[in-house]
């Protein structure tokens, strides 16, 4: 715009400023009107008390005390970047999503990494889930991924997530982060160990933002153009590869530089290395699924890959940093329930309870017209909806157009051709409790996936984490790990000796420390 002055934060002089601002615009308050002097109160007199009449005064203050909203009671620390979207692989016979329509589409996106239980000024070096969610602006509305850095999740049934977000923040006593929490919960649901176990291997602190991969977590129905139904995961890795950083490696970090990982996504995409992730899925029959030896629907669970391999999709790239941290990444609002024709929610009951706390948390953090805002609002379709009023509706509220349907006035019309496929569900109304294989896929990755010293690292981080925690909870902890392995539970992780005979040899085992 013609004679603003524009501010980024890369200026590093006032004499650069300057020259930015030789066409200063007239300041003015909220209303726009504009303001003789900014920098001294209205007051009786040079050192009289002021007066309740000084609007600009009030309203600077009345602002200042109501900058910060409600901190996300999860994720709260996160960083965000935007870019695109672009379709490699035709994936059409699958899923009749427009996004995936023909091979060289484009779609904007925007994502925003974060830690999940600390506060938003906390290190973002810590062991500690990734969220990572991407927001698709599709010419059918808004698509939202809402993942994590790993495939699996601590539990089964959301009923459990309150206590399980509890159990990793502060103690309501001593208002500091408390082991006794943390693994008393975790050994009391034994369904936490593979997220557990994937937690503390040496994947658990990921080398900033860009090396490391996403997963939706949940499966989701896709539907293609004829209406035919599968199953699907969706997968981004990460095209910089996989980093992660050592305990000492991080520690050290934090001392110095808390904001690493924020830096690096900015400062790379600031030098144009503009970060990638390759789109995937995994696709599983509906008679696959009724076949599957265990719940395809529990997210403390994984598809294995050799059983359904994964499909290419295509690519996205951040390449824009955000101007203003607070309009674009602190008001940035993702759900679950933001899905588009073509991509439908699964029988998962995790991700139906997200499909309701997530925007019910969007509308306590932001307003009810949260999905109004420039960063949430749809960039490639229109809103027409019968939504009126409430805080903050911003525009016009939609003029003279009726609030209600039917009407005899608009002309809007709801259309068949999106209708969600047809569901046949069948079962007794209860409280089912699963109690499903916890350990197996859980030994598969100890012995099959991780290398003897990754095995070693796991095991010291365990203990280590664990040390602080009563007896009582310990001796638990250590009973889920040996259920996994004996290996795992009695020795220092390698597939050597167990037992008393190792402990002399190797202190720093999850049993030696009781």
């Amino acid at each position: 715009m013609a004679g603003r002055c524009l501010y980024t934060p890369h200026y590093h002089s006032k004499t650069e400023q300057e020259a930015q601002c030789t066409q200063p615009e007239l300041l003015t308050t909220g209303t726009g009107l504009p303001i003789g002097n900014k920098t001294s109160s209205l007051t009786v007199g040079p050192r009289g008390p002021m007066l309740l009449q000084d609007g600009i005064f009030i309203e600077e203050m009345a602002h200042f005390v109501r900058e910060r909203i409600p901190e996300r009671v999860v994720h709260a620390r996160g960083a965000g970047a935007f870019g695109y979207f672009k379709v490699t692989n035709d994936v059409t016979n699958y899923c009749k999503a427009k996004v995936f329509e023909y091979i060289g589409k484009k779609t904007p996106v925007a994502v925003r990494f974060s830690t999940t239980t600390g506060e938003s000024g906390t290190s973002d070096l810590v062991r500690d889930p990734r969220g990572f969610a991407v927001k698709f602006y599709t010419e059918h509305g808004n698509w939202d991924i809402v993942g994590n850095n790993t495939p699996i999740f601590f539990v089964r049934d959301p009923i459990l997530f309150p206590s399980l977000s509890h159990a990793q923040k502060r103690n309501p006593q001593t208002h500091r982060k408390d082991p006794n929490m943390l693994w008393d919960f975790l050994s009391l649901r034994p369904e936490t160990l593979h997220e557990v176990t994937h937690l503390f291997t040496d994947r658990g602190i990921p080398d900033g933002f860009r090396f490391m991969h996403g997963f939706s977590n949940h499966a989701f129905r896709l539907v293609n153009a004829k209406g035919e139904a599968v199953y699907a995961k969706f997968h981004y890795l990460s095209n910089q590869g996989v980093k992660n950083l050592s305990k000492a490696a991080a520690k050290a970090l934090a001392g110095t530089t808390p904001d690493y990982a924020f830096k690096d996504l900015s400062d790379a995409i600031d030098r144009g290395d503009f970060p990638s992730w390759t789109l995937y899925i995994q696709v599983m029959t509906l008679e696959q699924a009724k076949n599957l030896p265990f719940n395809p629907f529990d997210i403390t669970k994984v598809w294995y890959h050799s059983e359904f391999p994964l499909i290419e999709i295509g690519t996205f790239t951040l390449n824009r940093n955000p101007v203003n941290y607070f309009a674009e990444v602190e008001q940035i609002a993702f759900s679950p329930d933001k899905l588009v024709p073509g991509i439908e929610p699964s029988p998962d009951k995790v991700l139906h309870a997200r499909m309701f706390s997530y925007p019910d948390a969007q509308r306590y953090r932001i307003g009810v017209n949260y999905q109004q805002l420039p960063v949430n609002r749809p960039k490639q379709s229109k809103v027409a909806n019968m939504e009126r009023d409430g805080a903050m509706a911003l525009g016009d509220n939609q003029g003279n157009a009726p609030n209600y349907y039917p009407n005899s006035f608009g002309c809007l019309r709801d259309s068949r051709e999106f209708l969600e496929s047809t569901t046949c569900l069948c079962g007794d109304v209860a409280r089912h409790e699963d109690s499903d294989d916890n350990v197996s896929q859980v030994r598969k990755f100890y012995l099959e996936v991780l290398s003897e010293d990754e095995r070693q690292h796991l095991c010291e981080n365990i203990a280590e984490s664990l040390s602080g925690a009563q007896p009582i909870v310990q001796k638990r902890a250590v009973k889920n790990f040996t259920d996994v392995h004996p290996i795992m539970g009695t020795s220092d992780g390698r597939t050597g000796e167990t037992g008393s005979a190792k402990k002399a040899q190797a202190p720093q085992t999850i049993i030696s420390l009781y």
